[in-house]
């Protein structure tokens, strides 16, 4: 019984994955972050709120130490501040699943009123939300019912954020032809920092 149940949750998990869209529309946000920051010198500034913001970190240090500079900017911090870490060839990537939450929504205010032709990148669950409204490119991912049996904790929405992440990531790493030399030079220490290191 436990064991059917298991995987029961992992086929749930794998279906959502497989139901990602494959629209043509994550090359377009390559387009914009290969624009902005490798033409451009600015860098990625990823936000998120709760699990979302969770996710976000991981995308943008998971950028940062494959070439392409991001850093992890949190949304109610950004009314108090930090939003001075914003620069105008920067690209906005901000992260809701229902497209709603209201630090995202009052961030994307607050930066368009610093600079109004900021680059927006929006990664959502949700088609109606306003992120997906104001989003110059909207990454989405699906909609899948998340596998918590409340239906609320952050769970089958979450995997599907950090596996379009992936997608990101790798995509920018063959667009910059991003190699192991220059991973080595980002990621000195522990075990991969060893391993890019490796000639062989």
């Amino acid at each position: 019984m436990v064991t059917s149940r298991i995987q029961a949750i992992i086929e749930q998990e794998i279906q959502a994955i497989q139901n990602i869209p494959v629209d043509g529309i994550i090359e377009k946000a390559v387009a914009i972050i290969h624009e902005q920051v490798h033409l451009k010198g600015g860098k990625v500034v990823v936000s998120g709120m709760g699990k979302a913001g969770q996710i976000g970190v991981n995308i943008a240090t998971t950028l940062s130490s494959t070439g392409t500079p991001s850093i992890f900017l949190h949304p109610a911090e950004s009314q108090h501040g930090d939003l001075g870490m914003v620069q105008k060839n920067d690209v906005m990537f901000l992260i809701s699943n229902s497209g709603k939450t209201r630090e995202i929504i009052e961030m994307e205010h607050l930066v368009k009123e610093m600079y109004p032709d900021i680059k927006i990148i929006g990664l959502t669950g949700s088609m109606e939300g306003d992120l997906a409204k104001f989003s110059d490119v909207l990454l989405y991912t699906g909609g899948p019912k998340e596998v918590c049996p409340l239906g609320l904790a952050p769970t089958t929405s979450t995997t599907v954020m950090t596996v379009v992440g992936d997608i990101l990531v790798v995509m920018m790493m063959e667009k910059i032809n991003f190699t192991k030399e220059e991973y080595a030079k980002r990621h000195h220490s522990g075990y991969l920092g060893v391993k890019a290191r490796n000639k062989s």
